[in-house]
């Protein structure tokens, strides 16, 4: 079952596009509800570095995440789910973020 939710929420993020999976990994490394083992700082400032060249409103302004409900929807998949499994789908989504 552990594995269908991990599967299913890969699914989901492969499915956004690029700006929703930064935002995304903004989200799980400021969350600290989300007990990550791998280093957070550094998660943070590849997705923040790469979310800031590509949008423009992210870089101007203060975002207001809950706006993206498709994010919001992750963030609660992911709330629900198991510290191994929650570091699984975190190294996933900084895996596949290209620099």
């Amino acid at each position: 079952m552990q594995n269908t939710k991990v599967r299913l929420l890969i699914n989901l993020i492969k499915d956004m596009s690029i700006k929703n999976k930064l935002r995304f990994g903004i989200c799980i490394t400021t969350c600290d509800s989300i007990p990550i083992l791998y280093n957070k700082s550094e998660m943070y400032k590849k997705f923040d570095t790469i979310l800031k060249k590509i949008d423009e409103e992210y870089r101007t302004t203060i975002i207001n995440f809950s706006k993206y409900e498709l994010v919001m929807f992750a963030m609660a998949k992911l709330m629900e789910m198991e510290t191994t499994e929650q570091n699984k789908v975190a190294m996933y989504l900084f895996n596949i973020i290209k620099i």
